[in-house]
């Protein structure tokens, strides 16, 4: 432990990340930035190739900053795994999705692991980071790495720390977010924590690997439990013919007890729709049923299809018809400001239109392509004409670049999912919300 201990201190150890994607990079940036040299790791060589010639797919990191320190020699990408046998501390920050029946995919966890499993050496820190379920590293990834007879907490360490990454968040990021850090055993923990204290002042210990994997699946579940309230509160308004929006402001109005939560038309993300589900799956085989998880899995898996029910009777109220109808989704990625579409409740709300025999075109000024299995669909260019031609207009993404006032103004009728049209002055009577 010493001699990794006085690596970190010196900032002499080589950081390797395995998953250059939106949780990879910024660390990979971050550490290289303090001082650390950096290897990436990546399956993708398209990824490996941009990042060596110095771009960004990320919108959070500047091109200008990876080229810096890709010209500097603090970080390079590479899809050679045989490099981690130079690496003494890695971070594991791969994709964790669901199985279409919601089981957890561990599979690009395991991938991770077979090839750390034929490098790690003495003195070696290896921290996982990518979402989980509860006892993941100490049954999946600890047995693959002793098999070389090396013992955990004394020839290397064993670490679990979750991801806080929130894509498009202006205020909080990789340094000023604090850290949760369990290991497998203390020394485990202890040079975790001095890793991570390179980079962030914060940093936060639990006794064990599973509680720190436990502490990323209460965060998102809370969000998605509270979520799926607000937005089953929305369904209730709907029916009392209330303004669920002024009532979550007026609530807000109180300082204590209250913590406002918004509703929309479903969950999007790598994290809040998918991680509950890891907590249910596992306690599950502990014969205990996850009840708020799976209540609010549901709510929140069905607001695409009540979002068409609204746009129906919207439309109904000034004698339309959904079939055949040409309408405008604006945005399609899972929340403003960013290109990621991966679970975006966009893409349901255009295909339960498209199964309505509804004609959809798409802006999002982030998203020039969105893939569905019948074919691709290409982002149009917002005009004028473009609305004017719709039947109705909506809003699924509230994307700062637009101008409501706008497109409200060019809209023969508007339904607003996230309240983007709150400050819009007149036109109200063709504007209904979610």
């Amino acid at each position: 432990m010493a001699d990794l201990s006085d690596k970190l201190k010196n900032k002499k150890a080589v950081v390797g990340i395995i998953g250059l994607g939106y949780v990879g990079l910024p660390l990979a940036v971050e550490f290289a930035q303090n001082g650390l040299k950096v290897i990436g790791f990546d399956i993708a060589k398209t990824k490996v190739d941009l990042i060596n010639s110095g771009q960004s797919d990320i919108r959070d990191v500047a091109s200008e900053t990876v080229k810096i320190l890709i010209d500097s020699g603090m970080l390079s990408a590479t899809d050679d795994f045989s490099r981690l046998k130079s690496v003494d501390c890695t971070a594991i920050c791969v994709p964790t999705p669901l199985s279409k029946t919601k089981d957890p995919d561990v599979a690009f966890i395991l991938s991770a692991m077979d090839q750390i499993g034929k490098y790690v050496h003495k003195e070696m820190l290896i921290v996982l980071e990518s979402t989980t379920y509860p006892g993941t590293t100490e049954e999946l990834i600890l047995p693959g790495l002793e098999q070389k007879g090396l013992k955990v907490g004394q020839d290397f360490y064993l670490a679990f720390s979750p991801e806080r990454i929130d894509p498009g968040n202006k205020t909080y990021h990789t340094a000023n977010t604090p850290r949760v850090v369990g290991g497998v055993t203390p020394e485990c923990r202890e040079i975790a924590k001095q890793f991570y204290r390179c980079i962030v002042d914060d940093v936060i210990d639990v006794s064990s690997t599973k509680a720190a994997e436990m502490v990323k699946l209460l965060e998102n579940t809370f969000r998605s439990v509270n979520i799926g309230l607000v937005n089953e509160v929305a369904l209730m308004c709907d029916r009392l013919g209330l303004d669920v929006w002024e009532i979550i402001d007026a609530a807000s109005s109180k300082p204590f007890g209250f913590m406002p939560f918004y509703p929309g038309p479903g969950l999007g993300g790598h994290c809040i729709p998918i991680d509950p589900h890891y907590l249910s799956w596992k306690l599950k085989s502990l014969n205990y049923y996850a009840r708020f998880i799976e209540l609010a899995g549901d709510i929140n898996t069905h607001m695409p299809e009540y979002v068409i029910d609204r746009v129906t009777r919207h439309m109904n109220d000034y004698g339309q018809a959904l079939k055949n109808a040409r309408i405008v989704v604006l945005g399609v990625a899972y929340k403003p400001d960013i290109s990621d579409v991966r679970e975006s409740p966009a893409l349901d709300v255009i295909k339960l239109l498209q199964d309505r025999g509804a004609k959809v075109m798409y802006n999002d000024p982030y998203v020039p392509i969105v893939k569905f299995d019948s074919g691709d669909m290409k982002s149009q260019k917002l005009t004028k004409k473009l609305l004017e031609s719709a039947a109705c207009t909506i809003i699924v993404t509230n994307h700062s670049d637009y101008d409501y006032q706008w497109v409200v103004d060019h809209s023969n009728l508007v339904f607003d999912t996230r309240n983007a049209t709150k400050n819009v002055k007149g036109s109200k009577r063709k504007i209904a919300k979610l």
